[in-house]
């Protein structure tokens, strides 16, 4: 059997139906075997970038890893940016790059590079994957394939690579006579999740944070129940404000820095946090820890020891374990008499909330509000980065059965349209791709994947024709002096209606009223949706340099400000 024949089987085996990649020189003969069988599809893109980031939404979709593929040199460092977003957001994904014929190679010789296109790229990508390794001999192929499945896919999910020489691709092996991969037996330090619920059972004012982990670990139902038993208010991450609805009755938003109000209200005045699958970054804590829930006792529950060393409180409770474990054990050991231990608690936050309601309510929050209201359930959503971004976290009515999905940590534009591509393959669900006028042109080639095939993307471009989170950057601390971010000032922006002609894709114009019905959304097959926004947008709230969480920009009334910290 030809190696690349066996990748291919490999992958199949394992249930990953569809793959990603560009063609090249030394990813021919993988190539050549994807066509051959009929397991698996091989999907074209137009950008290894664009690859990447599909491989990042099917995984983040199916919670299968991602898998993409580019020849050497170019095609693999193209891949960088979808490897470091799938790295820093803990997605499983495995990265396939061709290299040059070993005989080829520079080997040991102190030159630059000897081959067409040689390119060291594992130790390029060491420092943003979880496994990197270039596979020089045929009868190692068994064993590093299951090694970097396995290493993607545990404990702290995220992406690998393997380098394969064109000439190791071609050479032919016995597959009965290939040594396979054992991972070591994992030693996990002792926890006791009794301390949780000693600790709920102590507490007046507890509150639940819940990140990505949660999504990672597939446990939002299992969540739910974990809430419903509790009875505690919940507040998320940004990118997991999709693990409730937002219909759910103890749910109160997202935190951090652009987060909802209320939410960082009702963590400033919590005496307990339990983080469930959360880093607490700086963007949620902020960058004065000791402003951030100063009365409250803090457990943290992360599948990654490493991420704990970012201390946040110093007598904090870090318990090191797999959600999957964790949230079926207190759903289990949560007597039912707890939840009506905080109705007290509730009823501040429900306050909370009731005194908060509409104040951030910008234009664009009410446009996203609205669009919200007729993209129809069981629809994936992502989002690009910027404004667009942090207006679908805060004004988006998730409603049940749908998912949001992000670039998180690396925050990469360009991320939306490629990550909803593999999102369809991964769900087969309509998708909804929310990208800024900025970041859809990053990957707009992209546009004409989705027109090949006629998938049921919907891109939506919210359109000020500037980029508008730096823009307001530079309206705060550069004088309104907009350099290289407005229309004649740097930065133009394309017809967009045009652009949709040219790929053949139907298109939609929203300047004023939002549809009440949704057509748009519901129709078979992809389209273009184009929403007309003012050159001045906003994200508010925002976070205030060195201030607590809870008091964001704009500021406001004192008075109302001093009664609901003194609730």
């Amino acid at each position: 059997m030809k190696i690349s024949d066996y990748i291919v089987s490999f992958l199949a085996d394992k249930g990953i139906t569809d793959v990603f990649g560009y063609p090249g020189g030394m990813v021919t003969h993988l190539m050549d075997s994807f066509n051959k069988q009929n397991r698996i599809t091989a999907h074209v893109n137009y950008h290894e970038q664009g690859a990447a980031f599909c491989a990042c939404g099917y995984a983040q979709a199916s919670l299968r890893p991602g898998v993409a593929y580019a020849t050497s040199g170019p095609g693999a460092t193209n891949l960088i940016t979808g490897i470091a977003n799938a790295y820093f957001d803990s997605i499983p994904c495995i990265f396939i790059t061709g290299q040059v014929n070993t005989y080829e190679s520079k080997g040991g010789l102190s030159v630059r590079q000897k081959g067409f296109q040689e390119t060291e790229i594992i130790g390029i990508v060491q420092s943003v994957t979880k496994y990197a390794v270039q596979v020089t001999k045929p009868e190692e192929i068994r064993y590093e394939l299951e090694k970097a499945f396995c290493i993607c896919a545990s404990g702290r999910p995220g992406p690998v690579l393997l380098d394969i020489p064109m000439n190791i691709q071609r050479q032919d092996i016995e597959p009965e006579e290939l040594h396979s991969y054992e991972p070591e037996p994992k030693k996990e330090k002792p926890f006791h999740l009794a301390d949780i619920l000693t600790e709920l059972k102590s507490a007046k004012r507890p509150c639940m944070i819940v990140g990505a982990g949660v999504k990672i670990s597939g446990m939002q139902k299992q969540l739910r129940k974990l809430s419903d038993r509790l009875g505690i208010p919940v507040v998320s991450s940004m990118i997991a404000v999709d693990v409730l609805p937002g219909s759910y009755e103890n749910y109160y938003g997202f935190i951090g820095a652009y987060g909802e109000r209320r939410a960082n209200f009702i963590v400033a005045k919590s005496d307990l946090i339990l983080s469930l699958g959360s880093r607490l970054d700086c963007r949620q804590v902020g960058t004065v820890k000791e402003n951030f829930a100063p009365d409250a006792k803090l457990i943290r529950v992360d599948i990654d020891a490493d991420e704990m060393t970012n201390i946040i409180k110093p007598d904090e409770l870090q318990i090191a374990a797999d959600l999957r474990t964790v949230i079926p054990w207190l759903i289990e050991n949560t007597e039912e008499s707890l939840k009506g231990q905080y109705s007290d608690w509730i009823h501040v936050c429900n306050d909370i909330t009731d005194r908060l309601l509409n104040i951030d309510q910008e234009a664009s929050n009410g446009i996203v509000k609205e669009l919200s209201k007729i993209i129809p359930e069981n629809t994936v959503i992502t989002t690009d980065v910027g404004q667009n971004q942090v207006w679908l976290a805060q004004s988006f009515d998730i409603k049940d059965n749908q998912e949001m999905f992000f670039s998180g940590g690396h925050g990469a534009m360009g991320y939306s349209l490629p990550a909803a591509i593999g999102a369809y393959y991964g769900s087969g669900k309509t998708v909804v791709s929310f990208n800024g006028d900025g970041g859809v042109q990053m990957n707009i080639q992209e546009l004409q994947f989705i027109a090949r095939e006629k998938i049921p993307v919907k891109v939506v471009i919210l359109n000020n024709h500037s980029l508008g989170m730096i823009r307001h950057f530079q309206e705060m601390y550069f004088d309104s002096i907009y350099t290289q971010t407005v229309t004649d000032n740097g930065y133009t922006v394309p017809s967009f209606q045009k652009i949709a002609a040219a790929y053949d894709l139907p298109y939609y114009c929203i300047s004023e009223n939002i549809p009440s019905d949704d057509k748009i959304f519901s129709e078979d097959g992809p389209a273009v949706i184009e929403v007309m926004l003012p050159h001045e947008t906003y994200v508010f709230p925002k976070l205030a340099m060195n201030k607590p969480n809870q008091d964001q920009e704009p500021a406001i009334d004192r008075e109302i400000y001093d009664y609901l910290m003194n609730l």
